[in-house]
């Protein structure tokens, strides 16, 4: 059960609050914080994510879609990890996209688009072409993939971690990993794109794309302070 509010302290871009505190399904301590006029996400005291920006989330859904085969239209998008929503809402305000299916671990962020959090995305699970599963994305991919007549995606993003080599959840980095992009292809419909998100560059994950894929871009957003965001773009698997 979400813990009640506590009080408010100040601080430099306004009053900070904790809105909700809960055991995550990986066992820590998982909250929801807003701070002046942005929500911020932490699983035992380490930063997830936050409302400030976005933007190079955004461009990773964007860059994957733009990358589609001329004409593709009606293009189905599964997106790994709802976070605050802004994977989700860029696809949906996209006019090739027709339906986004989004694989969500944690419950209680799902239950948060319900409140206050869902105001920074536009309520995105409230449309009738996004479907939320509440699912672990390894378990959930292996499922899928192996199914009689997987269903196939335009474009397959991934902003579940911090990047391949920092991820939140140990068994995660199955992700990123020979048997997980296996299944992603497998996922993948022809022509269709798969996107990852990392908060830095990360070599040996490239060189694994670029061994499995004959297309793989790298696309560096630049963030306020540190090293760029990095989107890694692959397509077309040998």
């Amino acid at each position: 059960m979400d813990q009640p509010t506590t009080a408010t302290t100040p601080g430099p871009e306004g009053e900070t609050a904790t809105l909700a505190r809960v055991t995550g399904e990986t066992g820590g301590d998982l909250v929801l914080r807003r701070v002046g006029a942005h929500y911020e996400i932490y699983s035992n005291g380490l930063f997830l994510m936050d409302t400030r920006d976005g933007t190079s989330e955004r461009e990773m859904v964007r860059a994957s879609l733009t990358a589609l085969p001329r004409g593709r239209s009606l293009a189905r998008v599964l997106i790994g990890g709802l976070g605050v929503g802004f994977s989700t809402r860029e696809a949906l305000d996209h006019p090739r996209v027709a339906r986004v299916d989004v694989v969500e671990l944690e419950p209680r962020v799902i239950d948060w688009h319900e409140g206050e959090l869902g105001e920074a995305a536009g309520y995105v699970h409230q449309d009738p072409r996004c479907r939320v599963h509440n699912a672990d994305l390894v378990t959930w991919l292996a499922e899928a993939s192996e199914a009689g007549e997987p269903e196939r995606y335009d474009a397959i993003c991934l902003d579940t971690d911090n990047g391949p080599d920092w991820t939140v959840v140990e068994g995660n980095g199955d992700l990123y990993g020979a048997d997980g992009l296996d299944r992603l292809t497998r996922l993948l419909a022809p022509g269709g794109v798969l996107a990852f998100w990392s908060a830095n560059e990360v070599a040996a994950f490239e060189t694994g794309l670029r061994e499995r894929f004959a297309t793989v871009d790298v696309v560096e957003v630049p963030v306020a302070r540190g090293v760029p965001d990095v989107v890694y773009l692959a397509s077309d698997p040998h």
